[in-house]
């Protein structure tokens, strides 16, 4: 029932924009009676996260609210609900049902909807848009029946549409009229690295095409005939041409309506109706629509403070945006495209990488006006800071975005001040964080609960830590390092403790030094730590609880549920025979067969139940275990060297084979990587490896503390000249101090930058032996080295653990939800949609 009293708010739409509107009502604690009309068949979900669903999430993992949640709050939420009408006179909606809702405010969140260009024939089937989970599950269906896909948009809704239909499983091509991908966001020169890095996916990008019309094809459903004269024929199209906003009910209404469309507000998003406010998609602010969510949520957060009396107010709203496509990173921030008169620009591209990024400054060469970064987005938070709160940047600019760049400043939290945006999402500042922990928040997960902070898209997650622990240690709290809440101690201190006091098991280091049972962050570092002190068969039975599932089944499990086998292959020097054998293998159980970066070869598809036989027959040909499961030495990369090249100057392979051989047991805090290249060519590329080492005339050349990956970095010169001898103990000591002193799941370039006085301490660690530790180091990994044992050629002459290896414990049945379909001759997972159609699938059969 509705108070007399009480302030009746009607809210049109629940999106993410109206829900948040709800949210921050709800916590005003509004005297007010709060109806919802959803003109969907379901409440508010996460749009960001649409393509998701092809992956296996559903609508129930998008939802961002319930029913039951919304009757708690008090709100009358109602689905289905499209309204058809405004009385601005009687302050009544009226719906296409013909019921009706009076109120004394009315927020219209009516959002956007697809813009699909006027062409001929876009209105048949398997024509369709990208928006909502029902166009989702239209998507889905059509897939099933069509082995081409074409996306007509190479925006942002366009990229994220095609990676849903790859996701799909379908040949999927972006159709741009554009000559460029991303042409909002990114410049031309970015738009074209990002088209090299989509392509490099298998996504077909065509660019500077205009579609006249959709026709009948010949090998596929529809042909679509461009205005060049070229052609193009697929089964399903997909518009994502952009967006027009929601405002038929503002149009209808009377509002005061912008020329383009867009239904204007002002600063508090009032519309020309006092009575009536605007938010998202469907609002125009300042002649402008704002097509992210951050916006919207700050447009809601304005109306709920100006309905409830509170300061606040919609000014307009960064647009600076970071995101992954179909795995590319990208990034895009503030003046991308030079507007400013007079501004200044750095550029810096690494084509073989796919890297590209620009800064932008003001004209006087003092402050970052806007960026565009490709292929590598990890200067995109310390770049945002410097645009949003006016820093002033280093004298060398360019050090902001060139790579491992020992003069590129680091933007700690003390850095910002208290107006600093930290999470542009909920606009949440320095000082609202601070305001957090004066009022009682001592940890970050409190900060999120009150403030939201990092709770949207995620990416302030590590600023917001620096921030929250720098602010309660000035307040003298201490800032707790434990590894977990089960073990008040570091990675570093469980290792000291358990090799001081010669401790086994995890029961006895829980027993003395933790406390409760143990959970998912301390079991495996704790079983990584034994195999590093003691080298132990890590199935055995006190070990085994503590494995993750990789490590449990000596594979690394691949998205459908099947394992990849990885044998190594020393130096990537292999035999006839033993190639052969790997030929054999595959064929034998049907297994994807692929040519690694690290000069192995990979096979994928195997059932738990088949890994044993196939181990079986690798071992018996002379392979061992690969560790590409394991955080272990995964593979040492060689080049040909003097044996064979005319420029080498030493053996490499037989250094790498040496090497391979010597740390192949070692496990660690994270993978290891090594590579020897015979000559300063550089062919084995050892200056991106945790351990590099480059032949010279007088010996070896060292390198530490690179990798490729995510954020690759450079290693760094470590030693010259080495001989064989010397180089070896260079390594066991780097490896073996990294072993004892990283943090868990920590890379060696990580770990180096940590250390207080960097590479320059760990060379007086290493060369000089200044901790005098030089020949216990040398004899820990001396112990690992004699103590190798090949865990899959232990575990195939154990009945015990050859138990583990069962599709299910209870039967001898096969998992009939894997299925696979040929692709280029050789399988490949089928998707969601191939499974439910049946018609592309192949049935796993027992072999």
């Amino acid at each position: 029932m509705t108070s007399s009293s009480q302030q009746r708010i009607v809210i049109v739409g629940n999106g993410m924009v109206g829900h948040h509107f709800v949210e921050q009502l709800i916590n005003s604690q509004h005297d007010c009676h709060v109806t919802v009309l959803s003109g969907e068949g379901r409440l508010a979900y996460d749009r960001v996260y649409l393509s998701s669903y092809f992956a296996g999430k559903t609508a129930e993992d998008l939802a961002m609210t319930t029913p039951e949640t919304y009757q708690q709050w008090g709100v009358d939420a109602r689905i289905n609900a499209r309204v058809s009408t405004i009385d601005r006179d009687a302050r009544v909606v009226t719906l296409e049902s013909g019921e009706t809702f009076e109120y004394d405010k009315l927020i219209l969140a009516t959002g956007s909807y697809p813009f699909v260009p006027p062409i001929p024939g876009n209105d048949q089937p398997h024509c369709l848009v990208y928006r909502t989970i029902e166009d989702l599950e239209a998507i889905s269906a059509s897939s099933a029946q069509s082995k081409v896909g074409v996306v007509v948009g190479g925006g942002l809704l366009g990229l994220e549409a095609a990676n849903a239909l790859k996701q799909a499983g379908l040949e999927t091509h972006v159709v741009e009229f554009a000559p460029q991908l991303m042409a909002v966001q990114l410049d031309m020169m970015g738009g074209q690295q990002l088209k090299v890095k989509i392509e490099e996916l298998g996504v077909k990008v065509h660019t500077q095409k205009a579609t006249q019309e959709i026709v009948a094809g010949e090998s596929c459903r529809y042909r679509m005939n461009f205005s060049d004269g070229s052609f193009l024929e697929t089964d399903l199209i997909l518009f994502s041409a952009g967006i027009r906003p929601s405002d038929q009910l503002g149009r209808s209404s009377g509002l005061t309506m912008g020329e383009r469309g867009g239904i204007v507000i002002n600063n508090q998003c009032q519309t020309s109706d006092p009575d009536i406010y605007a938010i998202g998609e469907c609002a125009l602010w300042d002649n402008r629509i704002y097509g992210l969510v951050a916006p919207g949520y700050a447009m809601a957060r304005a109306a709920v403070a100006d309905l409830t009396g509170g300061k606040g107010e919609f000014a307009g709203a960064d647009m600076s945006t970071k995101l992954k496509l179909m795995g590319v990173e990208v990034g895009s921030i503030g003046d991308a495209h030079v507007k400013t008169p007079g501004a200044l620009v750095y550029t810096y591209h690494n084509q073989p990488d796919g890297v590209y990024k620009k800064l932008v400054l003001d004209p006087t060469k003092s402050f970052v006006i806007g960026a565009v970064l490709v292929g590598d987005t990890s200067d995109y938070d310390t770049l945002l800071q410097y645009a949003l709160n006016n820093i002033k940047v280093p004298e060398a600019p360019e050090a902001l975005i060139l790579p491992s760049s020992g003069d590129a400043p680091v933007l700690g939290a003390d850095a910002l001040g208290d107006t600093a945006t930290i999470c542009s999402c909920y606009n949440v500042s320095k000082g609202d964080i601070i305001s957090a922990i004066d009022g009682g928040c001592c940890s970050v997960g409190e900060v999120k609960g009150v403030t939201s902070a990092s709770t949207g898209c995620g990416g302030c997650a590590a600023l917001l830590k620096n921030v929250v622990d720098s602010e309660l240690e000035k307040r003298g709290v201490e800032v707790s390092k434990a590894i977990c809440e089960h073990f008040n101690f570091t990675r570093q201190e469980l290792y000291h403790l358990i090799k001081i006091e010669g401790i086994q098991s995890f029961d006895e280091l829980l027993e003395k030094h933790g406390s409760g049972m143990g959970c998912d962050i301390c079991k495996p570092a704790a079983g990584s730590i034994f195999a590093s002190v003691w080298n132990d068969y890590i199935l055995k039975q006190q070990h085994q609880p503590l494995q993750d599932t990789n490590d449990t089944y000596l594979g690394n499990m691949q998205k459908d549920g099947t394992y990849s086998i990885v044998p190594r292959v020393a130096g990537g020097e292999i035999t006839p025979d033993k190639l052969i054998l790997l030929g054999e293998v595959a064929k034998q159980y049907n297994l994807y067969t692929k040519i690694t970066g690290g000069q192995r070869i990979d096979l994928f598809g195997a059932r738990v139940d088949q890994l044993p036989a196939i181990w079986e027959a690798l071992v018996a040909g002379g392979f061992e275990t690969g560790h590409a499961y394991a955080k272990a030495l995964r593979t040492v990369k060689s080049c040909v060297g003097s044996t064979w090249c005319r420029y080498g100057v030493q053996d490499s392979v037989t250094m790498a084979i040496d090497l391979e051989n010597r740390y192949k047991g070692l496990r660690a805090p994270h993978k290891i990587k090594f590579a020897v290249s015979g000559c300063t060519r550089e062919c084995a590329e050892a200056q991106g490896k945790d351990i590099g080492v480059i032949a010279t005339e007088r010996g070896w050349n060292l390198y530490v503390c690179g990798n490729g990956g995510m954020k690759p970095r450079h290693a760094d010169l470590f030693a010259t000249d080495l001989d064989d001898a010397t180089l070896v103990k260079y390594i066991d000591r780097v490896l073996m101090f990294y072993t004892k002193t990283a943090d868990r799941l920590q890379r060696t370039s990580v770990w180096m930058e940590n250390l207080e006085g960097g590479l320059d301490y760990l060379k007086q660690v290493v060369i000089e032996d200044s901790l005098g530790i030089g020949e216990e180091l040398e004899a820990q990994m001396q112990l690992i080295t004699d103590t190798y044992q090949c865990e899959w050629k232990t575990t195939i002459e154990s009945p015990e653990a050859l138990k583990r290896f069962r599709q299910f414990v209870n039967s001898d049945a096969t998992d009939s939800n894997i299925q696979f379909v040929t692709e280029r001759e050789q399988i490949r997972p089928a998707t969601k949609a191939e499974k439910f159609s049946g018609e592309k699938a192949i049935p796993v059969e027992l072999v």
